[in-house]
């Protein structure tokens, strides 16, 4: 136990976030990898794109991220995301009917990846000192960027420009992040309350059909 608790601080000092929060990369990675390799299966992609589908998606949006704040993107830090991603393939192998049918549990890993992601990306740049405004902006980076990724790769339109609400979850979420903290609240506990809002948001987006309103080239 010692060891696993010395490997991620050691992980966090290179990464520049706190233990906790490498752990929560490394479970919204492998929640990433999933919904773009679960994607990819059900398109036929062979093995090697799908893995590349899992990839963009668990990384593009960290790999933006810390390429804005000037940083060596993190998979190219720490090889244990790759190795998430591999996991996430052989994850999505031997319950692929199960993923693949099932667009709830689809649904499920993608608000959780993008949670954990946007509640990183918001750490992450307040750790570096950037204010409040970036730190929310780079968390909708983080949390979204993959699934954009994810979205051209599969040769449809982004996502999070045509339906739903998704990087607005990101930002909702992102704004108590910065609340919890300028209370006071410990990262984790800011954490834990920001990755709620953005899940229950997105739900209560698709159940009730909520949208942003849509750009027309003619009015009606």
């Amino acid at each position: 136990m010692e060891y696993i608790q010395s490997f991620f601080q050691d992980m966090g000092a290179v990464m520049q976030l706190p233990a906790f929060f490498v752990l929560l990369e490394c479970i919204g990675t492998l929640a990433g990898a999933v919904s773009g390799i679960r994607l990819s299966a059900a398109k036929q992609f062979d093995l090697f794109g799908a893995y590349i589908v899992g990839l963009a998606t668990a990384c593009g949006g960290g790999t933006i991220r810390d390429i804005l704040l000037g940083l060596t993107p993190f998979w190219m830090v720490e090889p244990i995301y790759l190795g998430c991603v591999f996991f996430g393939l052989i994850w999505v192998m031997m319950f692929r009917r199960m993923l693949v049918r099932q667009n709830n549990t689809w649904f499920l890993f993608d608000c959780i990846g993008m949670a954990l992601f946007n509640a990183i990306g918001i750490e992450k740049s307040l750790n570096l000192g950037f204010p409040w405004w970036v730190a929310i902006a780079m968390g909708c980076v983080t949390g979204a960027g993959g699934g954009v990724m994810r979205d051209v790769l599969m040769n449809e339109v982004p996502l999070i420009f045509r339906k739903e609400i998704y990087a607005m979850a990101c930002i909702a979420g992102g704004i108590v992040y910065i609340l919890c903290n300028e209370a006071g609240w410990n990262a984790a506990g800011c954490a834990l309350v920001s990755c709620t809002v953005v899940i229950a948001t997105r739900m209560l987006a698709v159940h009730y059909g909520w949208s942003m309103p849509k750009m027309k080239a003619e009015d009606n």
